[in-house]
């Protein structure tokens, strides 16, 4: 059973079909919250708001500190989690296709360069 947190319930359901698809269960999961660092003053050194998130059978592990709040933490924890086992599993992720994208767009203009000063003689 995933537990719901403080995003909208079709964000909770795309995390559910996630974790099903990757074969991720909670019960893998080992869950910390330690203190967050950064900005937010006195809330966030007083509040465990950090989560560290360990995959047991993979070893992959995240720790997510993006928020001041711990729900939406352990949200993004998990998304982080699936990304990373799929990308340990070969599975494309957005983030993948990202980089992809970019590689690719930094080799068309150094193509694009080359063949522009190939004529000229220095």
């Amino acid at each position: 059973m995933t537990p719901t947190f403080a995003v909208s319930p079709e964000k909770n359901e795309e995390l559910r079909r996630r974790m099903e698809a990757l074969g991720v269960r909670e019960d893998d999961l080992e869950e910390r919250f330690v203190r967050s660092s950064g900005k937010g003053g006195q809330h966030v050194n007083k509040t465990s708001t950090c989560v560290h998130l360990l995959h047991r059978p993979t070893g992959i592990e995240v720790k997510c500190m993006a928020e001041r709040s711990q729900s939406l933490n352990r949200f993004f924890a998990r998304r982080l989690l699936l990304d990373r086992i799929a990308e340990a599993r070969g599975i494309k992720t957005a983030k993948s296709a990202a980089l992809e994208r970019i590689r690719r767009q930094k080799a068309r203009r150094g193509r694009k360069a080359a063949q522009k000063y190939e004529g000229t003689d220095s």
